[in-house]
């Protein structure tokens, strides 16, 4: 037996279609026939709306419907109570309907890049979720029934308009990646420290003040970005975030470091550019694994000697450093604008860095030019 559809005959028993990239403005009800259909494919279209008879797919298991037009979705789509995969990315949708968590097999739901600013509470109901993705979207707020997916691996909110958490989200105590970056938080619930089997938070682009202790409970951080916030200080347990990789701090308003930081054993990368940060904590020498340090445009005045132990990229160009108020015990001093006369500096300087843009060289025989600079014993200059 088959069935027409779009001028083809198709046999009732197909369990694959595939209709991506067909420029289709319609989907005829004839598709619902099709009872044994697994995986449909109806990406890449123009459609804005789709035949209430789709619910009659009881064995479909994956359906794609991403880079449509789509404003609304038939109430019957929520019949599929097999259906595993459901991609709308990049279609129109406003909202989705409250029978969504009849859905109950859902494994995979995308919904980025729409235009919804709310979630249905029944969202909740998606017990065997375990990717939700609802990026580029209007979200003002997420229901506390969210913290009912408490299988969920990845929740990714990027570029929503998100003002505050629920502590509900604590729940989510299978997590492995959390993005919640270009938001409008202000703070953090302390139950996000319950999400210890964390490996990836992304929380740049918010306007986070300050973190809640809680955070640094989250022991099995691989990737932790605060990047373009308002933050003025870090907790000093953040040594417990021993699988740390990679910490992203710049564009916020630190002042100081907490000795802690020299803990994170396993750090290959920090990124502390355009801060206030006016020193640095010896401990950060610690970082024995560490292969980039970004310090750009901060108020530092110098580097601790343990700075050597960081054998990778060191990032300090666009810093300002000023001679007169260096301390005695500085070992390196690193300038980014010098005068052409420099006479006091600290008697344990060993190392002085320069850039080499602002230097003036004889070509012949490549030497600095009427630079005055009185060094002490022992002292080199080395140039970045």
């Amino acid at each position: 037996m088959t069935v027409r559809i779009l001028s083809k005959e198709y046999d009732i028993d197909l369990q694959i279609l595939d209709f991506h990239n067909k420029i289709l403005c319609i989907i005829p009800a004839e598709i619902g026939n099709l009872c044994n259909l697994q995986k449909l494919d109806l990406s890449n279209n123009l459609l804005q709306s789709l035949p209430a008879e789709i619910g009659n797919l009881h064995n479909l298991q994956k359906l794609d419907l991403k880079n449509n037009q789509l404003q609304s979705l038939p109430i019957e789509i929520t019949n599929l109570c097999n259906l595993q995969e459901l991609n709308l990315l990049n279609n129109q949708l406003q909202s989705l309907p409250a029978e969504i968590g009849n859905l109950c097999n859902l494994q995979n739901l995308y919904l980025q890049e729409n235009k919804l600013q709310s979630l249905p509470v029944e969202i909740g109901n998606l017990y065997n979720l375990q990717e939700l993705n609802l990026d580029y979207n209007k979200l003002q707020s997420l229901p506390v029934e969210i913290g009912n997916l408490c299988n969920l691996n990845n929740l990714c909110l990027h570029n929503n308009k998100l003002q505050s958490l629920a502590a509900e989200i604590g729940n989510l105590i299978n997590l492995r990646f959390l993005s919640l970056s270009n938001n409008q938080l202000q703070n953090l619930p302390a139950e996000i420290g319950n999400l210890i089997n964390l490996q990836n938070l992304y929380l740049q682009d918010n306007k986070l003040q300050s973190l809640p202790i809680e955070i640094t409970n989250l022991c099995n951080l691989n990737n932790l970005n605060f990047k373009n916030n308002k933050l003025l200080n870090l907790p000093a347990k953040i040594s417990n975030l021993r699988y740390l990789q990679n910490l992203y701090l710049s564009n916020n308003q630190l002042q100081s470091l907490p000795v802690e930081i020299g803990n994170l054993y396993n750090l290959q990368e920090l990124d502390l550019g355009y801060n206030k940060l006016q020193s640095l904590p010896v401990e950060i020498g610690n970082l024995y694994n560490l292969q980039k340090l970004t310090l750009l445009n901060n108020k530092l005045q110098s580097l601790p000697a343990k700075i050597l132990n960081i054998k990778y990229t060191l990032l300090i160009d666009e810093s300002s450093y000023d001679i007169n108020n260096l301390n005695i015990d500085n070992e390196i001093v690193i300038f980014s604008n010098f005068n052409i006369k420099i006479n006091n500096l600290p008697i344990n300087t060993k190392e002085i860095w320069l850039k080499y843009y602002n230097l003036y060289f004889d070509i012949k025989t490549t030497k600095i030019i009427n630079l005055d600079i009185k060094l002490p014993f022992g002292c080199v200059i080395k140039y970045y």
